[in-house]
């Protein structure tokens, strides 16, 4: 690979690492509770390997490197360094690479998906290596890919047949889009869900899908979808079968399911314990409908003090968009922030009809959701968002609930001397002064608001509708009645597919962005008193609000790949349209400022006076059309709207602006977290440094 192209795709130097402070909010709990944590957190961090292998081939095999070198020199780097004969920057550039490993849990991005790279040559990892027996088995089995590959396809994830990377579909080069996608297609049928599974091409050309539990074989009970095992395939993959595989992460899953139930013997109540045991019955067995019933009662369970939930959850990164990845997270409630997360629940009934559809495409009733504000724990996986609305089971939110988050001390986290590129100076104080409160009201809307509102039109068995057939509703965009809805089995992500994840995440950013112009919301959060005031705090709460949508839409550009022209990341997908929009809004409310060819001072002007002339009602525009569209699963509408808004011209935006963004971007934030042990009948946390070495210590001694 070329020396100018794989400069963009080096580890960052150095990573941004913050701690996640949680000693206060974990020693206010009592001793049961801190067992509870305990075995919760184990159990989402028992599944980090399951992570790694969902990233790349090479992954658990360069953290196993990583892992022996610490045990080698017992975390002493300098000792190892002497050992090795390398320098100080060799070092370094180890060290960095290997802290930003373990943030993503693998060597690509979790906020991108694009690999990155060592600064450090191979013959530096090869003379780490060779200190240690154990270093080196784990650093050969990594095969080189630890470094660039020369087709820059592989750098980042997505379908093989595409020239990309992706691992979940295992040892299948020749699988292409449309097998994964009719095996999907046939599966729905069969109302088999598919986030726990990987789908495998055989050397015959069958199918095989590996179904992530404990054990090896189909239970007692039957799958669920009873005790096939084996179907053959029709149309385009007619002579064909599909055979169900268990047993996919055998030895992590019943791990798992072993802390799950040490977790259970510390559960607060009732509804907790029925939520362990199917998460328990979920892992072992491989049943997505039990894990649906651990969702079920995990809605159930009110503010707890300690709150948690783990499974195959979010499907960003599988290029179908279809299969999760694993995470899990447990955490403390923030009581005085999660004060004013109520106070937007009670209001929410009120602020739904302020949206730009009417009751016919909102859900009959809004399901009042549990918001909590929370301090992290753990959170395992490849990376932590800021916040969480789930199930996202759409039966499930659409009739029974859902769970809103915000997590508070993510939020808060901070790099010393973090720069803001992009805003002008006579803004930056003013931005540095409200970015966390725009950003806690954007998440708080986003998730609540945002994720938690709308209604599926669908025909839920053959003949029977949510809404009256007779009279369809009218649809907003074409004043007559909608003609389309989704069929009995579709579901949301089957029928938008690979732009789901990315599109949802534009309509809750959206609805934010609109709401966030309510004075009433903003007063709900602390600023202002509701009158509509542009002038006082609660207008620069709002005014931040969309200057800093604006400037994401911006840095959005590194996540684009000018080779594939495709984009890497749903949420900068989502709020690069969103800065089009607002560009498009007229009469100069938002502008591009530079003086300098090569856009080496660009910022951006934003009018404060146009947001609620200008600024809101372009927003509303946009987002009427993705939620009609959403809604009556109009997925050609759906995608030439969306492709249409995230095109990227390649000229300006693709090349001189994104090499402007790649210059001064920011090092995303690497994440500390602290462990818990067991020490005798007490649970003791164990923090430690916000370092490159504190990091790899975290982890090494998870013993994972």
């Amino acid at each position: 690979m070329e020396g100018e192209v794989l400069k963009h795709y080096l580890a960052d130097s150095p990573p941004s690492v913050v701690r996640l402070e949680i000693k206060h909010h974990f020693d206010a709990l009592t001793d049961k509770q801190k067992h509870y944590a305990h075995y919760i957190s184990r159990a989402a961090f028992l599944g980090t390997r399951i992570t790694l292998r969902q990233v790349s081939p090479e992954s658990e095999h360069i953290y196993d490197f990583i892992i022996a070198l610490y045990h080698s020199c017992n975390g002493d780097w300098k000792k190892l360094q002497r050992q090795a004969g390398i320098t100080d920057n060799d070092l370094k550039h180890f060290l960095e690479y290997s802290a930003q490993f373990l943030g993503n849990l693998g060597n690509y991005k979790s906020f991108g998906d694009s690999k990155f790279v060592p600064r450090a040559s191979p013959s530096v990892f090869i003379t780490l290596a060779s200190t240690s027996p154990a270093a080196m088995t784990h650093y050969q089995k990594t095969n080189g890919a630890i470094f660039a590959a020369k087709d820059v396809g592989l750098m980042h994830l997505g379908y093989t047949d595409e020239g990309h990377l992706t691992t979940y579909y295992p040892d299948s080069p020749t699988i292409t889009k449309e097998e994964i996608t009719l095996i999907g297609d046939f599966l729905e049928k069969k109302k088999l869900l598919l986030e726990n599974t990987r789908l495998r091409k055989t050397g015959g050309g069958d199918f095989e899908l590996l179904i992530a539990s404990g054990t090896t074989k189909l239970s007692d009970g039957g799958s669920d979808v009873g005790k096939e095992e084996e179907w053959p395939l029709e149309g385009n993959l007619d002579g064909k079968k599909l055979r169900l595989v268990f047993g996919d992460y055998a030895n992590e899953m019943a791990k798992i399911t072993d802390a799950i139930s040490g977790a259970e013997k510390y559960a607060a109540n009732e509804t907790q314990v029925k939520m362990h045991q199917e998460y328990a019955k979920s892992f072992r067995t491989g049943s997505l409908e039990a894990f649906k019933q651990s969702q079920r009662h995990w809605i159930q369970d009110k503010s707890p003090d300690v709150e948690c939930d783990l499974g195959f959850v979010e499907t960003y990164r599988d290029p179908h968009g279809v299969r999760g990845e694993w995470e899990g997270f447990v955490s403390m409630v923030n009581q005085e922030r999660t004060r004013a997360f109520g106070k937007l629940v009670a209001s929410a009934e009120s602020m739904i009809p302020k949206l730009p559809w009417n009751k016919e495409f909102e859900k009959d009733k809004f399901l009042s959701p549990d918001f909590s504000s929370l301090e992290v724990l753990t959170f395992a996986g490849s990376g932590i968002p800021a916040g969480i609305n789930i199930p996202n089971y759409d039966d499930i939110r659409q009739t029974e609930g859902f769970k809103n988050v915000s997590l508070g001390n993510v939020l808060s986290a901070k790099a010393p001397d973090e720069p803001v590129p992009f805003i002008r100076d006579e803004d930056l104080d003013l931005y540095q002064a409200n970015r966390d409160a725009a950003f806690e009201v954007q998440v708080g809307i986003h998730e609540l608001l945002g994720h938690g509102t709308g209604k599926l039109l669908q025909e839920t068995s053959p003949g029977t509708y949510n809404f009256d057939i007779s009279h369809p509703p009218i649809s907003p965009i074409t004043n007559a009645p909608v003609k389309s809805w989704y069929k009995p089995g579709q579901t949301w992500g089957s029928v938008f597919g690979s732009i789901a994840g990315s599109y949802e995440e534009c309509r809750a950013e959206c609805v934010a962005m609109a709401l966030s112009c309510d004075f009433e919301i903003l007063q709900i959060f602390g600023f202002g008193d509701g009158s509509l005031d542009m002038d006082g705090p609660a207008g620069d709460v709002l005014y931040i609000a969309y200057l800093q949508m604006a400037r994401a839409g911006i840095v959005a550009l590194e996540f684009w790949d000018p080779k594939s022209r495709k984009w890497g990341q749903a949420h900068m997908q989502a709020r690069f349209s969103i800065l089009q929009t607002f560009l498009g809004a007229g009469d100069d409310f938002v502008k591009l400022v530079y003086t300098k060819e090569d856009l080496s001072d660009l910022s951006i002007a934003l009018d404060r006076t146009k947001i609620l002339s200008h600024g809101r009602p372009a927003i509303e525009r946009y987002l009427q059309k993705l939620h009609v569209f959403k809604s009556t699963a109009d997925y050609d509408a759906g995608k030439k709207l969306y492709d249409d808004i995230t095109h990227v011209d390649p000229e300006f935006w693709g090349s001189k602006l994104r090499n402007e963004v790649l210059r001064r971007k920011v090092p995303r934030k690497v994440f500390v977290q602290a462990n818990t042990v067991l020490d005798g009948d007490k649970v003791v946390l164990k923090e430690y440094e916000p370092s490159l070495e504190g990091m790899i210590q975290s982890y090494a001694e998870r013993n994972v």
